[in-house]
């Protein structure tokens, strides 16, 4: 029942104080500075409810959610929680306001509730209203007071105070004694708000009467019901002594740091006895002092010394009253308080507490909250004074909210690809001598967004590649970086549709889409295509997607797969030509010239020609440039007329390729008759004059037949492999001779025989010129 009294008590001031602060809040705006209060009484169990918070901040239940609400409280601790589905604020766990507070009276707990959605700061306050749950205790269970038998009635004698950890009307309001002939208690207060018992003398003692007493000494609270705590005093009635100890000063007030080192003297009370003998010898002692007290500072009992045993917080206690007491050997004493003011030091430093961090950040967002902090520092004055910095070189700014509370904001637009995370180091710096600071680094990541498209590592590519290759060879590769991360930063290559629409290029080359690997889908032929162009693309994931192009060149080698082809003289297997030369012919006169082309380019297509076999070797030679067969030496009717020459015409490819040419070679003494040989049995005139007529006529016919066949036979064939030969670019070595067609035989007039048969009786022969090299040079332009 008495608990339930107290609870209605403390609810009803609760509601009390909960109507006062709604006419406060209804009277201003939702400001970032206004406060609100709220009250409990203490040993509430975890989830009680303090208030509705989304009611008193007028928002709806859906509102706290969206808008982020959160409790932030100074320190690591956590006393509330905050239903965002209900918007009730309860505990989150049971309040001692004795813990929290000790004798603090309005025990006060701050609190703020950050919105951020937009950004709101609402500082709240709430009163831990205290309950009547600890009774009064007196530090010493048995007291000992000497009291002179001559003290007259009304004398006043101190005495030892109790404790008790409540406050205010549950604190010690009363103290009575009993058995009460001799004296009564009165209660006094102090100026701290405690109070202390006196026992006065009621009637005169007698020590021959009653040399001792023995009383006991209540403490009462104010609780209801009330607590208590007693106390023996143990009275013993001393011979008279007419003096007390006075002391010199009634008021000691002393200053000493926070940080004063151990068992150094802060002061020294004295105190003196005009009485002589044990009557005259003063002792010293606290009085009415609590255990923090004595746990603080020990009293010398003969020099009057007080003397630090534990280290000083300003931020704890800045204060202490300390009363002393000074007794002679006779009982008389005297009384005299020490102030202890506590000089704060620059002790601590700054702390930081941090709200809400908003990591990563897209790198094209506009001016974004990144985190929310408060600051705080236990020193006072200069020392409690605090600032707050980051680096200059850092695309943030600090921006002060309220009761020393920032954000850190990003100026603009960050670059995920100029740098990817920023260490933040927050700096916050006391005013104190020396200035102490705190440091906490807040790392900012910050997220790609698709703004750069993929990047090759060429404009153009040019790639070689032999012909004849095997299908699905890999002839190269492209490549192209994407400056994101990602999927952004996923490079995908595909082929672009060429220029030339007559550009087979879907069934030339693929790309891989992964790697920009480049493959040839069939052989190349460097006589159908020797080079061609086409487009890659690059594109990335993103969305949407960027992408970029780069032109490649495939230029086909010539591979040494075409043997040389001989134009002149021909090999098809007619009726062999044969080559006539006077016996008078001088060293160096050019026989014929076997013209051949190549269909392969370069050096491939560079042709030299070797004389392998012949009739008499030494008597013919063949000049490795250009083909021409000339006379090595002066002929003689030695040698045989007639001759048959192999001509090797090669190639300069790796490995060579070649081909071989028969020229057949008859001497003659002269052009200006047919020349026969004689037949090897003898013949009579008259058959030898009836053959005239015939040849004569004959030969007319078919030299005219025949020099038209050849002229038709050979403009066809020069023309047809004209548009076949190809040109091979640069100089050529001194050996090799151009096959691109043109090389020609002399400006003068060569003759050529043709025989149907083996020399012999039936052999006839004809002579025909042919045409000179201007002729065939005109035919071949045509």
């Amino acid at each position: 029942m008495a608990e339930s009294a107290v609870e209605a008590g403390g609810e009803r001031f609760l509601r009390q104080r909960q109507v006062l602060f709604l006419f406060v809040f209804l009277g201003g705006s939702l400001a970032g500075s206004e406060s609100r209060s709220y009250s409990v009484v203490e040993e509430k169990e975890r989830g009680f409810l303090i208030a509705n918070l989304a009611k008193d901040l007028g928002l709806s239940v859906g509102e706290l959610a969206a808008r982020g609400a959160q409790i932030v409280s100074k320190g690591n601790k956590q006393y509330f929680q905050l239903n965002h589905q209900t918007g009730d604020l309860t505990l989150n766990e049971k309040l001692d306001r004795e813990k929290l507070c000790g004798h603090t009276e309005p025990c006060i707990l701050h609190f703020q509730i950050l919105l951020q959605n937009p950004l709101q700061l609402i500082t709240n306050v709430l009163q831990v209203i205290d309950v009547n749950d600890h009774s009064p205790v007196f530090l010493e269970n048995e007291m000992q007071l000497k009291i002179l038998e001559s003290s007259p009635p009304g004398t006043i004698i101190p005495l030892e105070i109790a404790e008790d950890l409540d406050v205010g009307r549950n604190s010690i309001q009363n103290y009575t004694i009993i058995p009460s002939t001799h004296f009564h208690v009165l209660t006094r207060g102090r100026r701290d708000g405690g109070k202390y018992p006196e026992l006065v003398l009621d009637r005169a003692l007698d020590r021959e009467e009653l040399p001792e007493l023995i009383l006991t000494l209540t403490a009462l609270d104010g609780g209801s019901p009330p607590r208590s705590g007693t106390a023996q005093i143990h009275i013993l009635v001393v011979d008279i002594n007419d003096n007390a100890p006075e002391f010199t000063q009634s008021l000691y007030e002393v200053q000493i740091p926070e940080n004063s080192p151990l068992n150094s003297v802060i002061v020294t009370v004295s105190a003196t006895d005009s009485d002589t003998g044990n009557f005259g010898t003063i002792s010293y002692t606290f009085q009415h002092a609590s255990e923090e007290i004595r746990k603080t500072f020990k009293l010398n009992p003969v020099t009057g010394d007080i003397q630090l045993v534990k280290y000083l917080n300003f931020e704890t206690v800045d204060t202490y009253e300390v009363d002393i007491e000074a007794k002679d050997g006779g009982g008389l004493s005297g009384k005299s308080t020490v102030i202890v003011q506590v000089v704060d030091v620059n002790d601590n430093a700054p702390e930081l507490t941090l709200s809400s961090v908003n990591s990563p950040i897209p790198e094209n967002s506009p001016e974004t909250v990144v985190a929310v902090f408060s600051i705080s520092d236990l020193d006072s004055g200069d020392n409690g004074r605090m600032l707050c910095s980051i680096q200059n070189n850092l695309p943030f700014v600090l921006k002060p909210s309220v009761e020393n509370f920032y954000t850190l904001v990003s100026e603009g637009a960050l670059d995920r690809e100029s740098r990817a995370e920023y260490n933040v180091t927050i700096t916050v710096t006391d005013l104190g001598t020396p200035r102490l600071k705190t440091e906490h680094v807040i790392t900012v990541q910050v997220s790609d967004v698709n703004d750069n498209a993929p990047a090759f590592t060429r404009t153009s590519y040019t790639l070689l590649v032999r012909e004849n290759n095997s299908p699905a060879l890999h002839i190269g590769s492209v490549s192209a970086t994407d400056a994101d991360a990602g999927a952004n930063a996923q490079v995908t290559y595909s082929l672009l549709p060429p220029q030339d629409a007559h550009l087979p290029l879907a069934s030339l080359v693929s790309v891989n889409a992964d790697s920009g690997q480049l493959f040839a889908l069939r052989a190349l032929d460097f006589e159908a295509l020797q080079a061609f162009e086409f487009r890659v693309r690059a594109a990335d994931a993103g969305s949407p997607a960027l992408s970029s192009e780069a032109r490649v060149r495939v230029q086909v080698l010539d591979a040494n797969d075409n043997a040389p082809f001989v134009l002149y003289p021909l090999q098809n297997g007619s009726a062999p030509c044969t080559e006539l030369v006077p016996r008078a012919a001088e060293a160096g006169y050019l026989v014929s010239k076997v013209v051949a082309v190549d269909g392969d380019a370069g050096q491939n297509a560079w042709l030299s020609y070797q004389l392998l076999k012949a009739t008499e070797p030494g008597l013919f030679g063949v000049w490795a440039h250009n083909g021409e067969v000339r006379t090595a030496r002066l002929l003689s009717e030695r040698d045989a007329p007639k001759h048959r020459l192999l001509v090797l015409v090669r190639d300069n490819g790796e490995p060579p390729l070649s081909a071989s040419v028969t020229l057949h070679v008859l001497l003659v003494d002269g052009f200006s008759q047919p020349y026969l040989p004689l037949p090897e049995a003898a013949a009579g005139p008259a058959r030898a004059d009836a053959l005239t007529g015939y040849l004569v006529v004959a030969l007319a016919s078919v030299s005219s037949l025949f020099l038209f066949s050849v002229l038709l036979f050979v403009a066809v064939r020069l023309c047809r492999r004209s548009r076949a030969a190809s040109v091979p670019a640069g100089p050529f070595p001194g050996h090799l001779v151009d096959a691109g067609g043109t090389g020609t035989l002399s400006q003068s007039y060569q003759y050529e025989v043709c025989l149907t048969g083996d020399f012999g009786i039936n052999e006839f022969k004809f002579l025909k010129p042919i045409i000179p090299n201007s002729v065939v040079q005109d035919i071949e332009r045509d």
